[in-house]
C-alpha cells in the first residue's frame, strides 16, 4: 500500500497554489505520465466544486485511465480526491496550501494501492516516482505561470 506525503514552501500565494491545482484540464502540459484529463461533470454547492475526471497516465507499452471525484474547497484552500473507478483497489489524494512567510506551504498526500497484483509490479514504481515528483511539478509550473507576480496578493482568479 505505497503512501507518500510531502510538505514544500513554494513563493506563491496559497490562493495561486490552489488556482494552479485546481486547474487540472492542464494537467497533461506538465504533469509526469499524465497523458489526457477529461472533466466529466461539475457541480458547485456551497462554494465548494465538485468535480468527477477521468485521467489517462501511460508509460511505455501501459496505459491506464481511472476516474476521480475531486473536490475543490477554496475557503479552506484544500484539494480532497476520491477514486471511482479504474485499476485501484483505492486511491486517496490531498492537497493543502497553508499560509507561510516566503509565500505558501503546499503539503501533498496519496495513498494508493492497485486492484492487479501484476499491474502494481509493473507500475507500482513509475507512479511512486511520478507522484514524488508531483510536487516539484507544480511548483515549476507555478514559478513558470506566476513568474512576473510571485506571492501577490491572495486575491481570487
Amino acid at each position: 500500500m505505497p503512501k507518500f506525503e510531502n510538505s514544500q514552501i513554494v513563493r506563491h500565494t496559497p490562493r495561486q497554489m490552489f488556482d494552479l491545482v485546481s486547474d487540472v484540464e492542464r494537467y497533461p502540459e506538465f504533469l509526469p505520465l499524465c497523458q489526457r484529463l477529461v472533466v466529466r461533470s461539475r457541480k458547485e454547492r456551497d462554494e465548494k466544486m465538485l468535480l468527477i475526471a477521468d485521467m489517462t497516465v501511460a508509460y511505455k507499452m501501459v496505459r491506464e485511465t481511472f476516474t476521480s471525484q475531486v473536490l475543490l474547497k477554496p475557503a479552506e484552500r484544500e484539494i480532497d480526491v476520491k477514486y471511482v473507478d479504474g485499476p485501484f483497489r483505492y486511491l486517496e489524494n490531498r492537497w493543502m496550501f497553508r499560509d507561510h512567510p516566503d509565500g505558501c506551504e503546499v503539503v501533498f498526500f496519496i495513498d494508493y494501492e492497485f486492484k492487479s497484483r501484476t499491474l502494481g509490479l509493473l507500475m507500482g514504481s513509475m507512479f511512486d516516482f511520478a507522484f514524488r515528483r508531483f510536487s516539484s511539478a507544480f511548483k515549476e509550473r507555478a514559478d513558470e505561470i506566476y513568474k512576473s507576480n510571485p506571492a501577490a496578493s491572495d486575491q481570487p482568479a
